[in-house]
């Protein structure tokens, strides 16, 4: 009899709902925001996990938003719900939506971010059809999304969150140039370490290279070695390596290569074989 009451008590505790709810944002901490947000989360859902990606994306940086979201999500568990917040404004060719790829949710505005963070991945998408909790439309994250995140957590079919959405907008982002002796690339992320990160795939640098030296040349500086991790040089030298992005990355051993370099986002990268 005592087994059995403890047994069922444990079924409804694990009967709860454990959501792993992740934020990213250009807030920074300095607001109420964050925690306006996170205490509407814990009110929906005591027992929910509430991540912060990241709070220090620059006011609607949409591409370093989808740089730092596409090298972590998937190291959430699979069901992890991803709450976007990076220009969230509405707009009728900017509608917000809810997506499932990869076996995670994302929620947020579809202003070309999603494409960047799934890339070609197959998803599931809606559009929005959830009354915000409030009259005001200047804070959607937390009167909108977080209901919809709430809604999933509790499994809640994605039909009854809204209709149908065939097909998320495509942002089309530069590509390397090559041609055989050569790759022409530019940095599109700067961390705050200051190491700048190139479109240069380890892929299409050894595809081209095909065994040959090379030259990689940023700003006025030649680099001629690719390195395995940052301190396989002198401090404070210049290192090329190929970062767990799978992209060309330049830094300086304890330094801060894009300040020192003079790089900064669209600086050119190329690459020379010999």
């Amino acid at each position: 009899m005592y087994f059995c009451i403890w047994e069922l008590s444990l079924k409804k505790k694990t009967a709860k709902t454990m959501a792993i709810i992740t934020l990213t944002s250009d807030w920074g901490l300095s607001d109420y925001y964050v925690a306006a947000v996170k205490g509407t989360i814990l009110s929906a859902l005591p027992d929910a996990t509430i991540v912060d990606i990241t709070h220090n994306i620059e006011p609607w940086d949409i591409a370093s938003a989808a740089f730092i979201i596409r090298n972590c999500y998937q190291n959430f568990p699979e069901g992890t719900i991803h709450i976007i917040a990076v220009e969230t404004e509405e707009s009728s060719d900017k509608p917000h939506i809810a997506l499932k790829a990869n076996g995670h949710y994302f929620i947020g505005t579809d202003n070309d971010i999603f494409s960047l963070i799934i890339g070609d991945a197959p998803y599931e998408a809606v559009i929005i059809d959830v009354i915000q909790d409030t009259d005001y439309f200047t804070f959607t994250t937390r009167d909108r999304f977080v209901k919809v995140a709430a809604m999933i957590a509790k499994g809640v079919p994605f039909s009854e969150i809204g209709g149908p959405y065939p097909e998320i907008r495509k942002c089309i982002t530069f590509q390397p140039t090559i041609d055989a002796n050569s790759i022409h690339g530019i940095i599109t992320f700067v961390d705050s370490y200051e190491n700048v990160v190139s479109n240069i795939t380890k892929e299409l640098f050894e595809k081209i290279r095909n065994g040959r030296a090379f030259e990689i040349r940023v700003g006025k500086y030649i680099i001629d070695k690719i390195c395995r991790s940052y301190t396989e040089v002198m401090m404070p030298d210049i290192v090329a390596l190929f970062g767990t992005h799978g992209f060309l990355e330049i830094a300086i051993n304890h330094g801060k290569a894009a300040s020192l370099l003079g790089l900064s986002r669209d600086s050119s990268v190329d690459i020379i074989f010999k």
